[in-house]
């Protein structure tokens, strides 16, 4: 499938500080064209035709209303985290745009870290390994 083809996703940016990691940006440009905020802002006429959803990552970038009026296309929002709140869901619902997360992407490895602090604390590991 030409590059044309695929959905546009808007990414705040693709690795960096606050863009989305580049393993994860690898595995997105499989499915959807990746147009960053940079370059949306810079074409915004063009660009905004393309963009059907956009990928939040880190609540990154920002969902207001004036995005949401710039994207007569978008379709959807993706959350990469477990919560929304960070999201106005009513706002974007008047917009018809749908909002999906991950509820249980972060389930396993929290309930490891849980474990880990609680076994760490127990043993008092942490007061142990700077003691040598």
């Amino acid at each position: 499938m030409a590059k044309e083809e695929l959905p546009g996703v808007l990414v705040l940016d693709i690795g960096g500080t606050h863009g989305v990691l580049e393993n994860l940006a690898a595995l997105l440009k499989k499915h959807f064209h990746l147009i960053t905020m940079k370059e949306f802002l810079e074409n915004k006429k063009e660009m905004s035709k393309k963009i059907q959803s956009v990928f939040v990552f880190e609540c990154r970038p920002t969902i207001d209303r004036e995005l949401l009026e710039s994207l007569p296309n978008l379709k959807v929002i993706g959350n990469s985290g477990v919560g929304v709140d960070h999201l106005d869901l009513k706002m974007i619902s008047n917009f018809g745009v749908k909002v999906t997360n991950t509820p249980h992407a972060v389930a396993n490895p929290t309930a490891d870290i849980g474990m880990a602090l609680m076994l760490a604390s127990a043993r008092r590991l942490v007061e142990g390994n700077v003691l040598n």
